[in-house]
């Protein structure tokens, strides 16, 4: 009888370290993304759908009227910013980002992936912010307004 109040003693503390767990993301260090995110049970999921960039001169026409990849980069991650904090969360809760780029005409219609990882430096992987999301970033053909060429959604998780 006491081996069995032992044993589930002993299980019930598994069981507390388990709910404990934090989230763990791994990879090389100097990589500016985790390649693997594990989110463990106690943890709210926080799904922010793709947000595109403010206008930043509502007179210009085309790129000038959202600013270059890094301005708009900086837009998107601020409204992804906004949107989490209304749910109690901040960029360190991020676990997985999806990022999609149109080509830039300023860089012969290829994506601007450096003027991306400008704006994302600023968020992630900072002194003050050290955590990193799994990412993925892809070049399409086009957004839903012209001269838009960043578009960004988030996962995010939350302690409960």
């Amino acid at each position: 009888m006491k081996r069995l109040v032992a044993l589930a003693a002993g299980l019930c503390a598994l069981t507390s370290v388990a709910h404990a767990q934090d989230i763990v993301r791994g990879g090389d260090p100097k990589s500016a993304i985790a390649s693997v995110v594990t989110v463990p049970a106690g943890y709210d999921m926080i799904y922010v759908s793709g947000m595109t960039p403010p206008v930043i001169d509502d007179k210009a026409t085309g790129v000038a009227k959202f600013g270059d990849t890094k301005t708009q980069t900086l837009g998107v991650l601020g409204r992804i910013e906004a949107a989490l904090k209304s749910q109690g969360a901040t960029m360190a809760d991020v676990v997985m980002m999806r990022v999609l780029l149109v080509g830039d005409p300023a860089k012969d219609g290829k994506m601007d992936f450096m003027g991306m990882m400008e704006g994302y430096k600023t968020y992630f992987g900072t002194a003050a912010q050290p955590n990193k999301p799994a990412r993925i970033t892809s070049q399409i053909s086009a957004l839903v307004a012209d001269g838009m060429l960043v578009e960004i959604e988030v996962q995010a998780a939350k302690k409960k």
